[in-house]
């Protein structure tokens, strides 16, 4: 049975408005990092060469560098980390943005499979930024997790909601980087319906 993780992994990626709270385990990812303005063509670049890395991974029976335990799946979506260089400032500047971006990667992905596929993701297509994309293993823990529906621009109003949640529960966030999963395609999909998740990685108050 093919993996698609909106049906097997509701819990980590179900599409809930409202604040949820739950411990996010240990995920390997594929992840390139950037600065400056999403909305620029080095952004977007970078986007196109992490896909380009992770559909050469989900291919790989087919390019015959697929471990036994493979099984078929969905490319999973699009995530970010994201920080800004100045927070003396209480104005968002895009281009003080500073990110990584990143495509989880099942269980059966290791350093050694990443490499190959590294390797032949290179023949076939040239893009400079693939040299730039590393693998790693993120555990986010005790996290608060709320969709939010509509435009980038307007996150600020589901952020305020989470931090509401958290001094209600005890909580508070651990760090002022959040991480964003785009479940929707900007290009596909209006701004008024594009749903993100949002995250902040919280601990509880001695």
């Amino acid at each position: 049975m093919k993996h698609e993780y909106k049906k097997h992994e509701k819990e980590l990626y179900g599409t809930k408005a409202k604040p949820v709270l739950l411990d996010v385990p240990r995920q390997k990812y594929i992840c390139i990092k950037g600065e400056g303005n999403p909305n620029g063509e080095d952004f977007k670049k970078r986007v196109e060469a992490l896909y380009s890395l992770a559909y050469t991974i989900r291919m790989s029976h087919k390019n015959g560098f697929a471990p036994d335990d493979y099984f078929e799946y969905t490319v999973y979506p699009l995530e970010g980390l994201w920080d800004k260089k100045n927070y003396d400032s209480k104005e968002l500047h895009l281009d003080d943005l500073m990110y990584t971006i990143m495509i989880r990667q099942p269980e059966f992905v290791d350093e050694a499979m990443f490499k190959k596929a590294m390797e032949v993701a290179r023949n076939k297509k040239r893009n400079e930024l693939l040299s730039e994309i590393y693998f790693d293993e993120i555990a986010d823990g005790l996290s608060v997790q709320m969709l939010h529906i509509g435009p980038f621009a307007t996150e600020s109003e589901t952020f305020s909601v989470m931090r509401e949640f958290i001094e209600n529960n005890n909580l508070h966030i651990k760090t002022l980087v959040h991480r964003e999963i785009y479940l929707s395609d900007p290009r596909k999909v209006a701004g008024d319906r594009l749903k993100t998740l949002l995250r902040y990685r919280v601990e509880k108050n001695e």
